[in-house]
Parts: structure tokens; C-alpha cells; sequence
């Protein structure tokens, strides 16, 4: 840790800057951490990867040797002039200043799947804890032609990610994470793997993309919605819950629903399975 936490320290001192707390800014300074999410990405000289928030460019150095092409997408300006300092003599890497929810990752794949011998593409990223949900949601929903994605992300919010759908750690995009991946826990990190330390400690997970789904539902939309009118009041009856939500006739509809699909009438959401979920987003259509 202390040959990465100088030369963090170093990066700092020659740009004089600080960590954006808006940002939700916190240097990794582990070498085995960034060792095992480099390791747990397996990167070959084929691959395209996209790094979200590279930040100083700790994981990028890292990254950069071992990738066919990395694109950097970082928000903060300062940032983007230490990646581009740090980075000059290398030509396989593409820097991006922008928000990556705005960023179009499909077209970027696509162009460089097009104009170069990358054949895979994959996500790695450190991501700031308040903004990780709707970063995650949006790779996941966007269906890039990705294989993987490695973050680095609050534990809590990591053990809500690859929780098992049913399990008293899972929410709402617990669902959504089964639904288009497999996801694996690689590593527990420190709050002391950081400087400047977060309150809370960090976990890597990685999310495989699903090659064929073995969930089937016609409208994707509704499932989720169904989902997340389920979480929303978790501690009421599933048919409680689900009678606020404009998308069934009456409570008795959604009881009656409920007896056929053999789903307890008295269930909360927080209980059902991800293929329970599929039935009922299915029960309306198919009648």
C-alpha cells in the first residue's frame, strides 16, 4: 500500500488538488485491491475496456497494459488533465470528459468493435457511492454488447446487488441484477484502502452479463414496475402493494391472480422469487 499511497500523494501534490467530496472522490491506495479487480476483470489484449471515473488513473495504469483499447470517461476536469499528462505516450487509450449516464456507450462499443481487433468489451469502474444504482441500472437497461462488469462499490450496497432475490439483503434492483446477470463477490476493501478514508468500507463485485436470458417476460417495463410498487411498501401484502399501482383492476383481480399463479395471497414482495415476479408481469398479457 505505501508505494501507491506515495505516489497518490505525489499525483496531489503536483496538481494540487483535493478530493471532490460532491463528487463522492476517494483515491484507492491498495495495490492488492487494485490487483484483484484488474484480475477479476480478465483483461486480454482483445478487449475493450470502459473505465468509469478513472480518477487519478491508479486502476487505468493497470488497465492500459494489459487491454487491446481503454476509454476513460471521468466528469471531473482536473482529472481529465492528470489522465492525459499521465497517459501521452500510450495509444490505446481514448479520454472522454463527459457524464457517462449521457455518454452513448452503445455507439462507442459498436465503432470500436468496427474499426479495430477488439472482439469483447467489458466495464471496470470505481464507483462513487451516491450515484452507483442509477450508473449500474443504466449498463444493465441500455443492453450494451458487454460481457462484464467489475465495480468497486459500498459494501452494503454490493451485498444488496448479488443478494439472492427473497433474501432479507435484497431490494428492487436486486432483481434487476439477477435478472440480466450472474454476479459474483471478488473482494472486501477497507474504508483504510482510501485516501481521503470513506465512512463506510467497499466491496468488488462482478456482473456477468447473461448471454441468453432464462427469464422470459414480454414487457420488461412492467416487470420492473411490479418489482419496484413491491418494494416500495415492503412491509405491506404483495396485493397491497400492488393495488396503488394502476396496473391491475382491483384487489380482488390481483387475489384471484395470485391463487391461480399458487402465490400465497398474504406474501409480501420481498419474498418472491424473480421467476414469481415474471408470472404476474406475464398474467395480464396472456389472458
Amino acid at each position: 500500500m505505501q508505494n501507491l499511497y506515495k505516489e497518490t500523494k505525489f499525483i496531489l501534490e503536483k496538481y494540487n488538488i483535493k478530493a471532490n467530496k460532491s463528487l463522492g472522490q476517494n483515491f484507492l491506495i491498495d495495490e492488492e485491491t487494485v490487483n484483484s479487480i484488474v484480475d477479476a476483470a480478465n483483461i486480454s489484449g482483445q478487449d475493450l475496456i470502459i473505465e468509469i471515473g478513472p480518477g487519478l488513473g491508479t486502476l487505468t495504469q493497470r488497465i492500459i497494459e494489459k487491454a487491446g483499447k481503454v476509454i476513460c470517461i471521468e466528469l471531473d476536469s482536473r482529472m481529465i488533465d492528470i489522465l492525459e499528462e499521465r497517459f501521452a505516450l500510450y495509444d490505446n487509450i481514448k479520454i472522454i470528459h463527459e457524464d457517462v449516464l449521457k455518454v452513448n456507450l452503445n455507439e462507442l462499443i459498436e465503432k470500436e468493435k468496427e474499426n479495430t481487433n477488439i472482439t469483447c468489451a467489458k466495464i471496470v469502474a470505481n464507483l462513487p457511492y451516491y450515484i452507483t444504482t442509477p450508473i449500474v441500472m443504466k449498463l444493465l437497461e441500455d443492453k450494451l454488447d458487454i460481457e462484464s462488469i467489475t465495480i468497486m462499490i459500498q459494501k452494503e450496497v454490493a451485498q444488496r446487488l448479488i443478494a439472492e432475490p427473497g433474501d432479507s439483503l435484497s431490494g428492487a434492483i436486486t432483481y434487476g441484477i439477477h435478472y440480466y446477470t450472474e454476479p459474483e463477490f471478488v473482494t472486501e476493501v477497507s474504508r483504510n484502502s482510501f485516501i481521503p478514508a470513506p465512512e463506510v468500507d467497499s466491496e468488488v463485485i462482478k456482473l456477468n452479463i447473461k448471454k441468453k436470458q432464462d427469464i422470459l417476460v414480454e414487457n420488461e417495463g412492467r416487470l420492473f414496475k411490479i418489482i419496484k410498487l413491491a418494494f416500495m411498501q415492503r412491509r405491506k401484502t404483495l396485493i397491497n402493494a400492488l393495488s396503488n399501482g394502476n396496473i391491475f383492476e382491483s384487489k380482488e383481480q390481483i387475489e384471484n391472480m395470485l391463487k391461480e399463479l399458487g402465490i400465497d395471497t398474504k406474501i409480501r414482495g420481498e419474498k418472491l422469487t424473480l421467476e414469481q415476479f415474471a408470472q404476474i408481469a406475464n398474467y395480464k398479457i396472456n389472458k
